[in-house]
């Protein structure tokens, strides 16, 4: 290990690097915030756009030395991973396109990663670079970030305790309306690329919250799929070729069944993520617009609603809350909570020490792997008019 990169690990705050998030860049910002928010990051070098000029203007707003701005990703990967001060960990915001090509410079030069979703177009990509990561020793993070709730913690560990029983019954949603009209011909930059194959791949809707849905569920109930049924449109403007309404069923592997739907055409619906199990026991609803709270509703019993940073919460999920119970948490807390899991992972990593399951709970290659297959898998049903394919 690099001298310099050791001593720095033992002081605490580990160097990062950003490939993507310009100024102007909404997902840049919020990965910025989370990722200083406990003190354990800071931000020195940076490939922000693939205009060097834009990259060195973000560059200077951000404080960064002009030496470490990167004309792109593969010189970053190279200058940076020679410097003896180099980056410990880069962090990809890219639109989806960048992902693989990037992710891949940065795991051959031995530094860790973590990147937005989904992880890659293909899943040979995704696959490739999760055998990439686990051949080098090496940490990667993917930004599914709602597992890092404080509620949905709780969710999970209620699932694994029995609280609700056998889970029979998943039901799953997320609306969003901003896509209702066609906004990207009117210099909406988020929607022009998200509804470009060129530069989101095979799906937008899916691939965008769809993949939320998928990974929430997973994380909450264990469930593993076992076959899928889904049915893609374009719907909300002229000549578009990728999805942005979807209904999925899922049968699980454990006999259980789901019903998922996710749309940006849904007219009054602003990011109405929605995760209802139902059990044999009882059943858990949560919702990403009021995340501080948990319905939990048992068998024969009147529904409660669990409120966070309460002394009821099993003490994994309590020790993710932030700030006492009735001040909101939310979006920039579940990024906070995914960089710093990664950095104190990824510095008890640097001094040799064991991580736990608890350490590397954290969405991980694995899960960016699934969320590509998951989307692929949904792409090739609606193809053949809404069949049944098996998932793996």
């Amino acid at each position: 290990m690099i001298e310099g990169k050791d001593s720095r690990a033992r002081s605490g705050v580990l160097r990062y690097g950003m490939v993507g998030g310009a100024s102007g860049s909404f997902i840049g910002d919020v990965h910025r915030k989370g990722a200083v928010f406990d003190g354990q990051a800071e931000l020195v070098a940076g490939c922000f756009s693939s205009n060097y000029e834009r990259t060195v203007l973000t560059g200077e707003k951000l404080g960064v030395d002009l030496e470490r701005l990167y004309r792109d990703h593969n010189e970053m990967a190279e200058k940076e991973a020679a410097r003896e001060d180099g980056i410990d960990f880069v962090i990809i915001a890219t639109p989806n396109y960048a992902h693989y090509a990037a992710a891949k410079a940065f795991l051959l030069q031995g530094i860790h990663v973590v990147c937005d979703k989904p992880l890659t177009f293909t899943v040979e990509e995704a696959e490739e670079l999760e055998r990439l990561a686990a051949e080098q020793g090496l940490l990667f993070g993917v930004t599914y970030v709602y597992s890092q709730c404080p509620t949905v913690k709780q969710a999970k560990l209620m699932v694994e305790r029995g609280d609700i029983g056998e889970i029979q019954v998943v039901v799953a949603e997320y609306p969003q309306g901003w896509l209702a009209t066609a906004v990207e011909h009117e210099d909406n930059k988020q929607a022009a690329w998200r509804t470009d194959p060129k530069q989101a791949g095979i799906s937008n809707c899916v691939g965008d919250i769809g993949s939320h849905i998928e990974n929430t569920v997973s994380y909450i109930t264990g469930l593993e799929i076992d076959e899928l049924c889904a049915r893609l449109d374009a719907f909300g403007g002229e000549n578009r070729s990728l999805d942005t309404n979807a209904h999925i069923l899922v049968k699980y592997k454990n006999g259980a069944i789901g019903n998922y739907w996710c749309s940006q055409v849904a007219i009054g619906y602003d990011n109405g993520l929605t995760v209802r199990v139902f059990g044999t026991k009882g059943s858990l609803e949560w919702k990403q617009e009021s995340s501080n709270y948990l319905k939990v509703t048992k068998l024969g019993e009147p529904p409660q609603m669990y409120s966070r940073g309460n002394g009821y919460f099993y003490p994994e999920a309590a020790g993710m809350v932030r700030i006492p119970a009735g001040h909101a948490e939310g979006y920039y807390e579940m990024f906070a909570n995914t960089y710093l899991k990664f950095t104190s992972a990824l510095l008890k990593l640097k001094q040799g020490l064991e991580l736990s399951p608890e350490d590397l709970d954290f969405a991980d290659a694995r899960d960016g792997v699934r969320g590509v297959k998951f989307i692929h898998k949904c792409v090739e049903s609606s193809k053949q008019g809404a069949t049944w394919v098996k998932f793996d």
